[in-house]
């Protein structure tokens, strides 16, 4: 049987990663620290406990365990927070799984990244080939994610690894978007957008079922090696829309009305946010989620669903 060693397992993504690959007959050990989703414990995986701020902890999951393939799907993930925790979580915890993978004979070390690593501008379905990484960008998250992806590419042969880039991902039980949105939509009278789309760009989804699809296809597929792929749902959704998705489904009856300011009038309270906020926002938006829905966030998802039917899958469609 097939073993796979899941990192961030008792996280939203992780733990749906977890249960996607149980469902299909591999054995997977999950790299757990704290909370723990309820799915993730009602899957029967097994569990080890590690922290990523503790490379040394990270030593243990290989010491009495082997693994044909590693998901390294934990992270330190958030609009806001210090600079050296990224650089903990999110490099030198990966050049350290990394390594440890590649002693420890793993045929393949698939690596979560962020679709953010394009940048935050706006962007008219480019692939991955005419994509670049943004190298001017000035938040931690989406900047300790290229380093990670160009130290991966300068340090392992390309069959080892590839990396998966999520759009905003949603669905099975999220916990991150979907709340975050919902409160904005209770608090707020009006649906504000800033700048010139008016609420009419992209908003970048991703079902958590498709990046799992994907993770799975950058796992086994020859092709994936040394290859990434960004992972976002074929329905076209701008902002708009979505905010009127969600407040029919959580809100029922509670009107929309739509006012369109200029940018410059909401960065006063985004600087803010942003300047005294620990890793969770105090409010919305920090300039980086102003920075995420005042632009057109819509990329070419080609190669996701080449990967996706690579492994014999149809992508997933919210019904």
């Amino acid at each position: 049987m097939t073993k796979i060693l899941i990192t961030g397992a008792g996280g939203y993504i992780g733990s749906n990663a977890v249960e996607y690959f149980m469902k299909r007959g591999f054995e997977v050990t999950g790299m757990i620290r704290n909370k723990v989703a309820e799915r993730f414990t009602n899957s029967g995986a097994k569990a080890i406990r590690a922290d990523l701020y503790d490379l040394n902890s990270l030593n243990e999951l290989f010491r009495n365990e082997t693994y044909d393939y590693v998901v390294h799907i934990a992270a330190l993930a958030s609009d806001t927070g210090r600079r050296e925790r990224f650089r903990l979580a999110n490099f030198e915890a990966v050049k350290h799984l990394a390594d440890l993978s590649m002693k420890n004979h793993v045929k393949r070390f698939v690596y979560l990244s962020t679709a953010d690593v394009y940048g935050l501008h706006d962007f008219h379905g480019e692939t991955e080939e005419q994509l670049t990484f943004d190298h001017g960008v000035t938040n931690p998250y989406p900047e300790f994610k290229i380093k990670s992806e160009e130290w991966l590419a300068e340090n392992l042969p390309a069959e080892k690894f590839s990396c998966v880039r999520p759009c905003v991902v949603f669905g099975n039980g999220d916990t991150t978007i979907t709340p975050r949105a919902v409160a904005y939509l209770k608090s707020s009278p009006f649906l504000f957008h800033f700048g010139k789309w008016k609420g009419k760009n992209r908003w970048p989804l991703a079902h958590v079922e498709n990046v799992c699809r994907t993770l799975h296809g950058a796992m086994l597929l020859p092709e994936a090696g040394g290859k990434g792929a960004t992972v976002l749902d074929s329905k076209y959704t701008d902002l708009s829309r979505y905010y009127r998705e969600l407040a029919a489904e959580y809100l029922p009856g509670k009107k929309i009305r739509e006012i369109t300011l200029p940018r410059w009038t909401i960065l006063p309270a985004a600087w803010f946010a942003s300047t005294f906020s620990g890793e969770k926002p105090l409010f919305d938006p920090t300039i980086y989620a102003l920075d995420t829905i005042t632009h057109n966030l819509d990329f070419s998802n080609q190669r996701m669903l080449e990967w996706i039917h690579g492994i014999s899958e149809q992508e997933f469609v919210e019904k």
